[in-house]
This record gives C-alpha cells, sequence and structure tokens, in this order.
C-alpha cells in the first residue's frame, strides 16, 4: 500500500472559526491525553465503548507507539489540540476501521465533519475504498456527521451498534454538499467582518492626515451605531471620542480592529488582537509582501489563522457595509448605498470607482480593498455576497487569481443568483514561454482567464467604465428575455448609430407589430417613423416620446427598449427625463437610456448613456447573461470508463527514464490516449523505404509517410509529410525524397492508412501553472494557425459544453453538411474534446497536447497525428479537500 502523507493546512469551520489540520506527530502525546482528560464520560464512552478514561489513555500511548499501523490527523484551534480521527487498515486490504474523537467544546461546529472528508480522501489515495465504522446506536452526533458528509454509505444494526460502510470514492454529490459547508463557513467566517458591532481603530493619530484618523473619522461620519475605540497610547482624546492606550484598556470587546500603524508595529499588534478576542484584522499599513517582506506578511497569516482571525491586507484601503453604516477605510468620500458590492485588489482603482459610481448615481451594498489579499479574497467575498440580502450585482477588480479553479466552482453557482462582473487586469500574452503545440501557442494566459469566466458565467469587461456601465443596468432593470430591442428616440442620427451597435453586439432590432405600428401612428405627429426605430422627430414632445415608450414595451415582439434622446430639441432635458421614468415605471422589460452627453440614472432605475455604444454595450451583456442564466442545465453526464491505473503507469514509467520529460513518441502517446478512449490512427514506426513499404503492406494502400524526430514541429512545413501513397514504388520514393528534404532532423518515419477524406480539426491542451489545465478546439491541419477559429475551456467538460465550444466556431457549418457536403459525426469529435478533457484534468504530468488533425467524418472521429509534451508536475489540490489559501 502507498503511504501517502496527510496534508496540513487550515480549515474554516462551520461558525466561521479556524481549525489546524494536520498528521499526528510524535510530539502530541501529552496533547493528546489532555483532549481525552478534557473529553466528557459520556464522549469517551461513545468512542471506546469502555467506562472511565483508562481504555482511551491506552489507546492514545498505542497511537503515538511504534507499532501504530494507522494514519492520524489532528485539529488545533488557537494552539489547542480539540480532535483527532483516523484510519486502520493492512497494507494488503481495500478497507480500513474509522475512529474519531473531539473535544465537548469543539462539537457542533463541523469539526468532525472536516475530519472524515480529511480523512476520506486520504484513504482513497492510499487505495483504501471503504471504511468501516462502528458507532453506538445512540451516539447521535457521529451518526449524523457520517450520514450528511455527502459520501456514499452502507447501514446495518447489529446489537444496539450501527455500523457504517463509507465509500472513499468521490462523487458530484459529495463536492456539492462539500461547496455547501464551506459556502456556510466563508460566509459564517465574515460577519465578524462586514456585521462587527463593535470597531477599535489602533493608530488613529490626531493628525488629520494621519490614515487611522482618516479610518476613525469615516466611522464617525458615516453613522456607525456600534462602539468605537480609538487606540492612541498618545492621546487622551481622537476625533470627539475617548482614545485608549492598548485593546486592554477599552471598556469592551471590539469584533473588528482596523490596523493604520507601521509595518514593523503591525504583528505585535496584531498578537495583541488576537489576545482579545477580536474577529476580523484590516490591516491597512504598507510594508509587506509587496515591499519584498514576504516573511512579514506569512508571519501576519499565521498569527491570525492560529487565533482565528479573518484578515483583510495588508496595504488596503478598508472595507464598507452601507446597511450597518460601517466605512471603515480610509476613502476621501463616503460611498452612498445601492445594491452593488464591488472588490478591488488595487486601492488606486478603488477609489477611482467608487467616484465614477457615484457620479452615475450607482450605489454600493458593500466594498472591501484586499490590497495584497494574504488571506480573504474574492474568492471569499463571492461566498459571503451570495447570501447578503443587500447585494444585487457583484463587482470585481482583479489583478491574480489565488484559486482560480475554486474561484469557477464558486462563481458559477453565484452567478446563478445574481451577476458577477470582472475586470481581470495583465493581458500579456505568455512572453517568451517555449511552446511547441500549436494549443500551447494560442492559450495565453489571457486566454485561460476567458475561458474561466466564461465557463463560469461571469462578465468579463475591459475596463472600469464598461464595468460601471453593465453594474448599472444590471443592478437597476430586469434582465432581457431575449435579444430583441426597440429603439425609441427624437435624432435620425443617434437612432441609426444605436441600431448599428446592436447589429453589431448581436442584438436585433425587428420590425415592429402591426398593431404596435397603428397605435404609434395614432398618437405620432405625422412625419414620426413608426417602423423600429421609432422617431418621434426633433420637435416631438417629451409626451410623445413617453407615448412610443408605452406601445413598444407592450409588444410582444419586444425584450428591450432603448429610448435615445437628443438635447435640448422637443420639451427639453428636464421634461423628458421625467417623461422616460414615467413611462417605464412597472415595466417588467428591460429599459434604457441614451442621453447624448449624459451619463446618469433617470428617476431610480433607469440607466442613461452618453453615447449610444455605451448602452448598447451593456445590454449586449445583460443579454448575454440572461441567456447563460436561462439555459436549461445539462444533462446528467455519462462517465465512460478509462483505464486511469494504466495511463498513470505509462506517464510514471516514462518520466522515471525522461526525469526532466519529453515529447512523446507516437506509440507511447497513443497507448496513453487510448487508456481514456481517444482513436488514433493505426501507424507504424520505419526507418528506410524497405520497412516503409512493409508497413504499407500491412496497412494497405493507399497510406500516408510522415517523418519523426524530436526537433520536427510543423512537418508539413519542411516537407515531411506525403499523402495518398497509392504503390509501394511511390512509398520507397518518398521516403528516399523525404530524408533528402527534410535531413538530418528526420529520425524515422510513420506509416498510417490514408483516412477518407473529412473535416480536420484541432483538439487540444496546455497546462498553466497557474489555472491548470485548459482545452482548446478549432480548425485543424495545415490552417490551424492560419485562420484562428478556436474554442477553450477549463476542465472537466461535458458533452453539452462540448457541442457548445464547437457552435462558437466560424467553421461549425463545415461538420453540418455545409453546401451539400455530408454531415460529420459531431458526437464522436465531442467525445475527444471531452476525453482530451478529462486526461488533462487526470494527469497533471501532461504539459501539452495536440490532436492535429482529427479529421472528422459521418462515420466519426479520428486523429491522425498527436504531439504530447510530459514533464514533472506536483498533484493539483483536491477540490475535495477543503483548506485555506
Amino acid at each position: 500500500m502507498r503511504r501517502t502523507p496527510l496534508e496540513e493546512c487550515d480549515v474554516l469551520l462551520r461558525d466561521g472559526s479556524v481549525a489546524h489540520v494536520r498528521a499526528l506527530r510524535d510530539g502530541d502525546r501529552e496533547a493528546l491525553h489532555e483532549l481525552v482528560d478534557s473529553a466528557s464520560e459520556r464522549s469517551v464512552y461513545m468512542r471506546f465503548a469502555a467506562g472511565g478514561t483508562a481504555t482511551a489513555h491506552a489507546y492514545v500511548d498505542r497511537m503515538i507507539g511504534p507499532a501504530y499501523r494507522g494514519h492520524a490527523l489532528v485539529a488545533t484551534m488557537s494552539g489547542r489540540l480539540v480532535g483527532v480521527a483516523e484510519w486502520i487498515g493492512d497494507d494488503a486490504a481495500d478497507q480500513a476501521d474509522l475512529g474519531v474523537l473531539l473535544d465537548d467544546a469543539a462539537h457542533g461546529r463541523g469539526l468532525g465533519t472536516v475530519l472524515l472528508e480529511h480523512l476520506a480522501l486520504n484513504a482513497a489515495e492510499n487505495g483504501i475504498k471503504e471504511l468501516v465504522a462502528d458507532v453506538l446506536a445512540e451516539n447521535r452526533s457521529v451518526i449524523q456527521v457520517i450520514e450528511d458528509a455527502g459520501l456514499e454509505v452502507r447501514r446495518r444494526h447489529i446489537d444496539g451498534w450501527e455500523e457504517f460502510r463509507i465509500s472513499t470514492g468521490t462523487t458530484a454529490g459529495l463536492l456539492t454538499a462539500i461547496d455547501a459547508r464551506a459556502h456556510e463557513a466563508e460566509r459564517n467566517s465574515l460577519i465578524g467582518l462586514f456585521g462587527a458591532r463593535s470597531v477599535a481603530v489602533i493608530g488613529a493619530g490626531r493628525d488629520p492626515a494621519n490614515v487611522g484618523h482618516r479610518v476613525l473619522r469615516n466611522l464617525i461620519a458615516g453613522g456607525f451605531a456600534g462602539p468605537i475605540y480609538p487606540i492612541n497610547p498618545e492621546a487622551a482624546e481622537v476625533e470627539g471620542l475617548e482614545a485608549y492606550p492598548d485593546l486592554s484598556a477599552a471598556p469592551g470587546q471590539a469584533e473588528l480592529a482596523v490596523v493604520a500603524v507601521a509595518a514593523a508595529a503591525v504583528l505585535d499588534v496584531a498578537r495583541d488582537c488576537a489576545r482579545h478576542g477580536v474577529r476580523s484584522l484590516v490591516v491597512v499599513s504598507a510594508g509587506f509582501a509587496e515591499a519584498g517582506r514576504a516573511d512579514r506578511e506569512a508571519e501576519l497569516l499565521r498569527i491570525c489563522r492560529e487565533a482565528g482571525m479573518r484578515l483583510v491586507g495588508p496595504n488596503c484601503l478598508g472595507v464598507v457595509n452601507t446597511a450597518t453604516a460601517l466605512n471603515a477605510s480610509f476613502l476621501p468620500h463616503q460611498p452612498s448605498a445601492g445594491n452593488l458590492a464591488l472588490m478591488s485588489q488595487s486601492g488606486a482603482v478603488a477609489v477611482g470607482m467608487l467616484d465614477r459610481a457615484a457620479q452615475m448615481g450607482l450605489g454600493v451594498s458593500s466594498f472591501a480593498s484586499v490590497g495584497n489579499k494574504a488571506d480573504i479574497s474574492g474568492n471569499d467575498l463571492l461566498e459571503y455576497w451570495e447570501d447578503d440580502p443587500a447585494t444585487e450585482v457583484i463587482a470585481l477588480y482583479l489583478e491574480s487569481f489565488g484559486n482560480p479553479r475554486r474561484f469557477g466552482r464558486i462563481a458559477r453557482r453565484v452567478a446563478a443568483k445574481k451577476p458577477i462582473i470582472v475586470v481581470k487586469s495583465g493581458r500579456g500574452t505568455a512572453g517568451g514561454r517555449a511552446v511547441r503545440s500549436h494549443t500551447a501557442a494560442a492559450a495565453t494566459p489571457d486566454t485561460a482567464v476567458d475561458a474561466l469566466l466564461r465557463a463560469s458565467g461571469v462578465i468579463r469587461e475591459d475596463s472600469v467604465q464598461d464595468m460601471l456601465d453593465t453594474a448599472r443596468l444590471l443592478a437597476a432593470q430586469p434582465l432581457p428575455a431575449g435579444r430583441r430591442v426597440a429603439i425609441v428616440g427624437n435624432s435620425g442620427g443617434p437612432q441609426a448609430m444605436t441600431a448599428d451597435a446592436c447589429e453589431r453586439r448581436g442584438l436585433l432590432v425587428p420590425e415592429l407589430s402591426e398593431a404596435s405600428r397603428e397605435a404609434l401612428r395614432a398618437r405620432l405627429r405625422p412625419a414620426a417613423a413608426v417602423g423600429n426605430p421609432v422617431d418621434v422627430t426633433a420637435d416631438g414632445s417629451a409626451e410623445e416620446l413617453a407615448d412610443a415608450l408605452r406601445i413598444v414595451l407592450a409588444d410582444p415582439g419586444v425584450d428591450a427598449v432603448l429610448a435615445v434622446y437628443t438635447p435640448p430639441f422637443g420639451s427639453g432635458i428636464a421634461r423628458t427625463r421625467e417623461s422616460i421614468a414615467a413611462a417605464s415605471a412597472g415595466a417588467d422589460k428591460t429599459v434604457l437610456a441614451c442621453v447624448l452627453g449624459h451619463d446618469e440614472m433617470i428617476g431610480s432605475d433607469v440607466p442613461a448613456y452618453a453615447f449610444p455604444e455605451q448602452a448598447v454595450h451593456a445590454l449586449g451583456r445583460a443579454a448575454d447573461y440572461s441567456a447563460w442564466r436561462s439555459r436549461p442545465p445539462d444533462p446528467p453526464a455519462e462517465v465512460p470508463p478509462v483505464r486511469a491505473a494504466a495511463a498513470r503507469d505509462i506517464v510514471d514509467a516514462d518520466l522515471a527514464e525522461h526525469p526532466q520529460g519529453r515529447w512523446l513518441d507516437y506509440s507511447t502517446a497513443a497507448r496513453l490516449l487510448d487508456c481514456y478512449g481517444l482513436r488514433m490512427a493505426e501507424a507504424i514506426s520505419v526507418d528506410g523505404p524497405d520497412s516503409a513499404c512493409e508497413a504499407a503492406m500491412w496497412l494497405s494502400l493507399p497510406v500516408v509517410l510522415k517523418a519523426t524526430g524530436p526537433d520536427l514541429v510543423h512537418k508539413s512545413d519542411v516537407g515531411g509529410v506525403r499523402t495518398n501513397l497509392r504503390s509501394f514504388e511511390e512509398v520507397r520514393q518518398a521516403y528516399a525524397e523525404m530524408v533528402e528534404r527534410v535531413g538530418p532532423a528526420m529520425a524515422g518515419g510513420l506509416i498510417q492508412h490514408m483516412i477518407p477524406g473529412g473535416v480536420e480539426m484541432i483538439v487540444g491542451g496546455v497546462s498553466h501553472e497557474t489555472f491548470g489545465p485548459l482545452v482548446m478546439v478549432g480548425m485543424g491541419g495545415v490552417t490551424a494557425e492560419l485562420l484562428i477559429d478556436r474554442s477553450f475551456r477549463v476542465p472537466p467538460l461535458s458533452r453539452a459544453e462540448a457541442g457548445r465550444m464547437l457552435g462558437e466556431l466560424h467553421c461549425a457549418p463545415l461538420l453540418h453538411g455545409y453546401r451539400g457536403s455530408p454531415e460529420a459525426n459531431v458526437s464522436a469529435l465531442a467525445a475527444h474534446i471531452v476525453g482530451v478533457g478529462r486526461l488533462m484534468d487526470e494527469i497533471p504530468e501532461i504539459a501539452e497536447i495536440d490532436l492535429n488533425p482529427v479529421i472528422v467524418t459521418p462515420a466519426g472521429a479520428v486523429a491522425v497525428d498527436v504531439r504530447l509534451r510530459l514533464a514533472p508536475a506536483p498533484a493539483r489540490p483536491s477540490p475535495y479537500r477543503r483548506r485555506l489559501r
């Protein structure tokens, strides 16, 4: 049996507290005995089925002893050991016994479930398929933990005992259960931050320019109702509030502490906060990792984790919650209340975002500047905002992803309820990274970001301006039910620009119904145009514009209405605003406006944009998001069996022989792909004209000859491919000519049977250091880089998602009988996409792979060439192991 070590990490518990989980150590003997002593007689009896603690103490001694043959992990909180769990099994067995003991004070916080999750995953990694737990029938707490864990369980009753046989296998249901528990824990851990009932400002100076002073002033000016404790050993009062030399002198406990002292003093302040039970720490001080002091930042995080404090920053602006009048920041202005939640990694961008939002009339529910995000990141904030009743739209400015794959899972769940808008800076390419495959060359880090966000239903914007334009539409209006837009205005030029922008953005400007046109003719002046766009003319009054808006809103063929007004014509800007607001009041369709030159809100719920393109851009984003959100769920995926163990053996053996990795030869690559059901054309390796002819005889003519060699990348470019060889003499001659043309780079060749003509596609994958695997499909063959027709996704992929990838390609009609050609087997091609995704997802050592071309015919899909590079890689973090970064 392999002995995979237990992983050490911090974990959030159900109530938001932090536990540290690690393997049992020899030095834990005393702490284990203390755990037994602190447990109640009932707890000891439930675990060991014996009265008193003698049996428990004896067992603890065996766990620490040299003969112990189990795997045990422990949990500590605030430096104290509060739980131990173990599995014990023979090396030859695939099942093991399970045992758990918790401190009585830790019950009800989800610690037992965390230990079971981690223990089951470790057991599975060590070849254990089943954990067996014998539990007294009256031990309801442990029974509940086992039944609620999400693992597959078989249960039977035996003479007052319940025997549980717990499968260690992972399932989609288990991941859903783990994510739900993580969500509850994350949300509860941030309540002490955004819902803090008392705040200490440590470093609250008397100088108005002092950062701590500005935080204190914002708390007071914002109207925070709870106690505020300025901490300043050199002042009796600050901003009219009594100041205290330290936390111990404050008359009450602070749930939240904002730290604004010199970086060198922050660690001592954090330790003091830990001693005084502070739940959340906001460190606005700079001088940490951004200044080359990663060691200082790591120690700050360690202090917070050990004490169970959540940390915002360091090097940040602070946090705001308008629902509780909490402005624990040094922002220059008080944010107004609204339903938009904002997060920024950059303080400068944050100030600009909030100021611009205020100018547009867009308020915020809460705001967080995360700075270096040593602890709290966008992932944590999404978990909190998902259930926040004050938040309806979420906007994030990101410079980096801490855990992209977890972000994707969280964002997909949250985006099904609330729109998420992201601006991600750093759109640079792969730079000087050496790549040898088409896929790796195309799959830049920014492409990976796009694929991650697209799959998660996240709206990606290029600028803060676009983000806020889209946010105010989503924050104020219902989602459009479709892409059909009616345009109503008073000037032909801007309306034509709007219609053109709609066409470019994939929005439809349909003809209005005859009933609508008739109603418009009856209400508007004779010169008015009643098609779509509807033009009330420059002389049209505000009332006529309002009438037109009401009529088109009632048209069943319209999903959204865009009012385009050019001031100062008609009744003037003030009356026109009033008319637009009145006409849209109570509408169940999306209404927005373009008031030329003015970015604003009309009334409380109609966003108005200075230019038509802005309005259409926001509406297009809303329509895309609405379509994603209303898409029916994919049918349950049928996961075909794979030979994962055989694939792992191939990879391990090749890396043992080539420790730095290498490009696999065709035969080895084909064997590896076959383990995942990926069909490759049969090929025979040859080393000269005679063996080429012999291979052609075995495979039957016509055949293809391809040059092979470690330095051959694009074989076609150097004459390394000859197709449709119909005689042995042609094969012999082609080999000789190829040796002369390609030269020393040709180490040998491959003979393949000539595949009948079909659509040539490329399916590939690349493993990014940060983002993990990325899968690509596109037009293949020699046009793979010329036409640049590609679609990317982050695996794992369903058949339905593979189908959507194909639907995004410009070449998609070629697969569906373009101009009378036979329809290709799209299902077989989708199976290749899914298979490559699964292969990349499960074998991190696959650095790059190209199947190019994959020839798709009515009969199926077969890859006729492969380039696959293996490279050493660490195991990817399991999504089934809950842990804090």
